[in-house]
């Protein structure tokens, strides 16, 4: 039984669990956080990266200059309508998006968050692990292997699972003591 093939869905499960951990600020400019965001360019939603110089010029400010100035509306309103929480502000030259200090409160709610997503990402990765028994199982159901082959390859399988769930238990942990961290 070749359980690489579960392995590498708990790996993807981790990867964008640590994708969206990304996204969420925490008080510091961060400039992963506009990754998501699409500006119209000639009619062609493009990533804001491959139309802006993107800078972190100070801890809480992020810099956006444009390659084209006839782009910063359009790179104003896709920040607008995104739900990164942030107001643009622009000189005509570059757009300057300023991260406010964040309150205990809305620490505590993107903790909560955090464990949300954590969560999520763990009952994941036990569902690879529920598929991945049941195909052990029918293996053995139809004489493909024996009960001790099965046993092993279950054994293999819980191990995997545990430690795919310790390293999202330390991501949760990274990210909330980073939102906690004033």
């Amino acid at each position: 039984m070749d359980i690489t093939v579960y392995e590498d869905k708990m790996e993807k499960s981790v990867s964008n669990l640590k994708e969206e951990y990304a996204s969420i600020r925490a008080g510091r400019a961060n400039p992963r956080i506009l990754d998501k965001i699409q500006v119209d360019y000639y009619g062609t939603p493009s990533s804001l990266q491959s139309v802006a110089n993107v800078s972190v010029p100070e801890a809480r400010m992020i810099q956006i200059q444009p390659w084209e100035a006839s782009l910063i509306k359009d790179i104003e309103k896709a920040i607008l309508s995104s739900d990164i929480g942030l107001t643009p502000a622009n000189d005509g030259k570059v757009i300057r998006l300023v991260f406010p200090e964040l309150t205990e409160d809305r620490r505590k709610e993107l903790v909560k968050d955090v464990k949300k997503k954590g969560e999520a990402t763990k009952v994941a990765i036990r569902n690879i692990r529920r598929d991945a028994n049941d195909a052990v199982k029918k293996e053995a159901k139809a004489n493909e292997i024996s009960e001790d082959e099965q046993k092993q390859a279950e054994d293999k399988i819980q191990k995997l699972t545990d430690k795919f769930i310790k390293v999202v238990d330390q991501e949760i942990e990274a990210k909330s003591d980073e939102v906690m961290t004033v």
